[in-house]
């Protein structure tokens, strides 16, 4: 055990793990970001106001149960950088750490108890392929870790490739996602209460889409949680 805390400090000492948010060497008990950092989070703390702005987005458009998001997503803020990084720079343990972070959240809400499985939003095959990984599921795996549900990623299926939503309005975005996603196992859905997870939340077009095909399974129910809003 002391040689590993020995070689564990000299690793750290001629290769310190450096802030995402300010580029510092990070302390032993830090990860991803510093204190100092993790405090500039813009956090929204929707997981304690049920009428949350989250929840507001998706009102009369799909029966949800419960819907929040950890922090606010702005124009060259600290959240969309560490998004960037994780969705174009393969910075993974970002994604884990942002899961982990919502997943504190969550324990402290008792509507949590009642999820018996975590579902991200899926990518197109092709664009899965390209980026190497999808973002969402390793916010959805970070999650997990702490709350000990299971992620069900191949249970959704985008069964088409959309185009980008970035400079598209509302309605447009909704047209372009309208039918995009399938249920592919729904046995493992059936009657369960399902946390469905995303990286950012603009429209809501895209989440509205997939909680639409997991809603077809019988019996199911779906709360919706995002990383970002923007």
């Amino acid at each position: 055990m002391l040689l590993k805390e020995i070689a564990h400090g000299l690793v750290h000492l001629f290769y310190p793990r450096l802030c995402e948010g300010c580029n510092t060497p990070l302390s032993a008990s830090e990860d991803i970001l510093c204190v100092g950092c993790y405090l500039q989070l813009a956090r929204t703390e929707y997981h304690t106001i049920a009428e949350n702005e989250t929840a507001m987005r998706f009102a009369g458009r799909v029966p949800f149960s419960y819907a929040t998001s950890f922090a606010y997503f702005t124009n060259e803020g600290l959240l969309q950088h560490l998004l960037h990084g994780l969705k174009y720079a393969n910075k993974k343990q970002i994604g884990i750490y942002l899961g982990r972070q919502l997943a504190h959240d969550l324990q402290q809400v008792n509507w949590v108890s009642e999820i018996d499985a975590i579902i991200p939003v899926p990518l197109h095959h092709k664009k899965e392929a390209i980026r190497g990984y999808n973002q969402s599921e390793l916010i959805a795996e970070g999650i997990s870790s702490i709350l000990n549900i299971p992620v069900v990623s191949k249970a959704l299926l985008r069964k088409r490739h959309t185009d980008s939503q970035t400079k598209k309005s509302r309605g447009e975005r909704l047209e372009n996602m309208k039918d995009a996603f399938e249920v592919g196992s729904s046995y493992l859905l059936k009657n369960k209460h399902i946390l469905l997870i995303d990286d950012v939340l603009t429209t809501g077009a895209t989440l509205e889409s997939a909680a639409l095909a997991i809603l077809s399974v019988p019996g199911v129910k779906v709360s919706i949680a995002t990383i970002g809003i923007a």
